[in-house]
């Protein structure tokens, strides 16, 4: 691996988030919330797999690079709008991707395995796709979970809940269930893992 060039990009991909406008406390400090969500990401690809590949660790800084540049409320309230604004999304972040990977130096072939990995093709074939999946619902789960539970009936969060068991992997799975969640958290998560095998 270049490390000169790794460093341009990760430093290209921090620039581009840190402008999202919407930020988050993080240890008495107020971030950027795209940022801090890349680095988390990270975090979680690394302890997943810590020889991951070069793509693998690109692919978690740019994820959902300078995501708020297309809101939600620009489509409709409903599940077309809502498919619409992630093909939107995902085509946005291929492109801005592409953009400051090539501005680094990379080349076209990893390129596209930074666009495989983002869009999730090959999900359960592709290990590094299934490491990315595992990482963004860990993070989910470690980060996120709590305060969307706070806003949504818990109906519709353990039915959440469920269908991202679905999407990890065994490896995914057994880091869940090793996470010291809020107690209100575990239970909604016990909830929805009730009659299901454990990993």
């Amino acid at each position: 691996m270049d490390s000169a060039r790794f460093r341009r990009a990760i430093e290209a991909f921090a620039r581009a988030n840190s402008e999202d406008p919407q930020s988050m406390v993080v240890g008495g400090e107020r971030r950027p919330k795209e940022l801090v969500d890349a680095e988390r990401l990270s975090v979680w690809v690394e302890r997943l797999d810590p020889d991951a590949s070069e793509a693998l660790r690109l692919a978690a800084r740019c994820q959902h690079i300078r995501r708020w540049h297309i809101p939600r409320s620009s489509f409709s309230n409903d599940r077309v709008g809502y498919l619409k604004w992630r093909t939107e999304l995902g085509r946005f972040h291929a492109e801005t991707a592409r953009r400051l990977l090539l501005e680094a130096g990379y080349d076209e072939a990893t390129i596209e395995a930074v666009r495989r990995i983002n869009v999730k093709q090959g999900l359960h074939s592709n290990p590094d796709t299934q490491t990315m999946e595992d990482a963004l619902c860990l993070s989910f789960l470690e980060h996120e979970l709590e305060a969307f539970a706070a806003k949504h009936p818990p109906d519709k969060v353990v039915s959440i809940l469920q269908k991202t068991w679905k999407k990890m992997s065994a490896r995914g799975r057994a880091a869940a269930l090793a996470l010291a969640l809020p107690d209100g958290a575990r239970a909604l998560l016990g909830t929805a893992l009730d009659g299901v095998d454990p990993p």
